[in-house]
């Protein structure tokens, strides 16, 4: 695929920005991007219900593009929002925190806020584990080891240390406490999409031969185990 056209699919799909339900901005806060608002599936092609996420565990589905992987974790707890995240360019926003039930699931993109290092079907340099000794907090962190930053789940993927720069990407849930099913439809915060597309191109032209990794998803998308999306998951 030519870089003129992933730009091009890229900019057509981040489209319109609007507030979404539940998020309480400030006039200068960062809106956030809609996009197609997609169905979540389990491995069997069936919606997918929040108690079938085994809790404090990986899971990885493809959104808002097919080649733009997805953290969804279920943090076993309520998660609170959070007012102040900043984007590299000092945009400010407010993350509304967990859903479901027990409004625990959080979902962030799976694309490192550095090096855009991500889960591949060969390898993936980035994951949530379970908390260590001394680690803080005692919660859990997303891990990049590919340059060794870290993100807090918990706070809206804000980074606590490492060399990156901004949050990672938070994807907007929904929750259908009638059907008991969740789907995504948006993003917030510093969104790579452009520099990804860019930077991996070569890869996803042979990857997507029929030229679609930079279209929106649509409809329904399958969430699956970190562990059978990747073959190789570094630990750090």
């Amino acid at each position: 695929m030519q870089r003129r056209s992933f730009m091009k699919v890229c900019a057509l799909g981040a489209g319109a920005v609007a507030a979404g339900p539940g998020l309480l901005f400030s006039s200068s806060d960062l809106a956030p991007s809609e996009y197609p608002r997609v169905r979540l599936l389990n491995g069997r092609g069936m919606p997918l219900r929040p108690s079938e996420l085994r809790p404090n565990t990986h899971y990885v589905f493809n959104y808002p593009y097919p080649a733009t992987p997805c953290f969804l974790l279920d943090l076993n707890r309520p998660v609170p929002g959070l007012n102040g995240l900043r984007t590299e360019q000092g945009e400010p926003y407010h993350w509304k925190g967990g859903v479901g039930p027990g409004r625990s699931l959080v979902s962030y993109s799976a694309i490192c806020a550095h090096k855009m290092a991500h889960p591949t079907p060969a390898v993936s340099y980035i994951s949530f584990r379970e908390p260590r000794n001394g680690d803080d907090p005692e919660t859990g962190i997303i891990s990049c080891c590919a340059e060794n930053s870290l993100y807090d789940p918990y706070r809206g993927g804000s980074v606590i240390s490492g060399p990156a720069r901004q949050p990672l990407a938070a994807i907007l849930l929904d929750y259908d406490e009638v059907a008991d099913t969740l789907y995504a439809h948006g993003t917030l915060g510093g969104e790579m999409f452009r520099r990804f597309f860019s930077e991996f191109e070569a890869r996803l032209s042979l990857e997507y031969p029929e030229g679609n990794a930079a279209q929106p998803v649509e409809g329904e998308v399958e969430v699956v185990r970190l562990e059978n999306y990747s073959a190789n998951i570094m630990q750090c």
